[in-house]
């Protein structure tokens, strides 16, 4: 039996009418419904909620649809048989999400199962304008030609000098980078902000981060020199991969051109939107912090030390352990010789230098505390020890097992993603 609580609905608000409904088990019922709220078909089993919904309602929407195809496309579909009502009005387009049985997957949605967010991935990606993120200006690109033409508007009778930049923000000598340079020709570098005279064996301190532009021309913006402008931002977009540099000699003013999605005032480049920009399934589109699910997980330090009373050695620190013959204990107990503390003592009387060592490891928090294993042990004897919390986060990223993943589990903390989450140096206060 269906039972329609009476609502008073406010004047002129379109309805959902079914009129004689007579599928399965529904005996010639009329019920209206409102669009745009959350309506609930309750009932016992058999009273003809599904038959309402997915047989009358979904049907109807569903055959309507189809009508609307040409005569041609008709064909492949064939005919889809009308439900047993008298009439139906106020139908929109339908969608129907059936109760059934699905994995546990958390990646699934309402528009996942039934594919709209497919199409609106496309949507998004075809139509959708993207913006600087720095400064909230659309996004421009630019072809050769507009680049050859934007110059000439911009700095007429400017001297400038066309570059091409091959490095960027990376270390290294980069001897051999500027010897193909020097034999292809070219005759001055810019590197890191200072123009040079390409020489043989010329290389920079690898140790340092440098930047590295080859000087493709340097000339005066005049009608004359359109035909080498042209040229040289040819080769200079070939060259740097669809990017150039403009310096303004003049007033030493870098401006910066690309063929792809880039902000004119702060230099940054995006990739052409694509339909896996918009996807959280895709790691080219999903969050890297939450891997596109919405939360995080975070080492819990409740979790991981229940009884501050208890000592290390009695369990205090629960993924440890107690006392036992196993090789990360072993190495705990090397550390707390190292540095001079005791594992018998309560966590809570423990000195917060000697707790972040355990939980953080000696690469963490001080670089002194290297271990001293002894030769004769098969241990690595050049090994820092990691921690316990970055081996718990290790295993619960890169785990291939579901068991170790939920063991890990059992100490960390699940929150939605608000913004930039992340873990301090440590968890225990100096």
């Amino acid at each position: 039996m269906i039972e329609e609580k009476s609502t008073s609905l406010p004047a002129g608000e379109e309805l959902i009418e079914v009129f004689g409904a007579r599928v399965h088990n529904l005996k010639n019922i009329d019920i209206s419904i409102p669009k745009n709220q959350l309506v609930v078909i309750t009932g016992i089993s058999g009273s003809g909620k599904s038959s309402l919904a997915f047989d009358t309602i979904y049907a109807e929407g569903q055959r309507r649809y189809m009508e609307s195809f040409g005569a041609y496309a008709r064909q492949f579909i064939g005919d889809m048989e009308r439900p047993d009502v008298d009439k139906i009005t106020g139908l929109s387009p339908v969608i129907s999400i059936e109760q059934k049985t699905t994995n546990r997957n958390p990646r699934s949605t309402v528009g996942t199962v039934t594919e709209v967010y497919d199409f609106l991935r496309l949507l998004y990606a075809r139509i959708g304008q993207a913006f600087s993120y720095n400064t909230g200006r659309p996004m421009v690109k630019f072809s050769e030609e507009e680049i050859v033409t934007n110059i000439f508007q911009k700095f007429p009778n400017k001297k400038i000098s066309v570059l091409s930049p091959l490095v960027r923000g990376r270390k290294g000598h980069y001897r051999e980078l500027f010897e193909d340079i020097r034999k292809k020709g070219f005759v001055k570098v810019r590197v890191d902000g200072e123009i040079r005279d390409l020489v043989p064996k010329m290389q920079v301190d690898r140790y340092k981060i440098h930047d590295i532009e080859v000087v493709i021309d340097r000339l005066t913006v005049t009608a004359e020199m359109k035909t080498r402008v042209s040229q040289s931002v040819q080769t200079a977009l070939n060259m740097g991969k669809g990017l150039m540099f403009l310096l303004i000699n003049d007033d030493d003013k870098i401006v910066q051109y690309s063929k792809q999605l880039m902000c004119d005032e702060t230099g940054i480049s995006y990739e052409e939107p694509s339909p896996n920009s918009f996807s959280f399934n895709s790691p080219y589109g999903a969050c890297p912090v939450c891997k596109g699910l919405g939360a995080v997980y975070r080492i819990s330090l409740d979790a991981i030390i229940p009884d501050r009373k208890k000592s290390v050695n009695e369990g205090g620190i629960e993924p440890l352990g107690s006392e036992r013959d196993a090789y990360t204990f072993t190495v705990v107990q090397k550390l707390a010789r190292k540095n001079k503390f005791s594992l018998d003592a309560p966590i809570e009387d423990m000195p917060a230098k000697a707790l972040n060592l355990i939980l953080y490891g000696t690469t963490e928090n001080t670089s002194e505390a290297i271990l001293e294993i002894d030769e004769s042990e098969t241990a690595n004897t050049n090994a820092d020890y990691e921690g316990l919390i970055p081996m718990l986060k290790r295993w619960f990223g890169a785990s291939s097992t579901d068991s170790l993943r939920l063991w890990v589990e059992k100490y960390m903390e699940r929150f939605m993603r608000r913004g930039k989450a992340e873990e301090g140096k440590s968890l225990v206060p100096d």
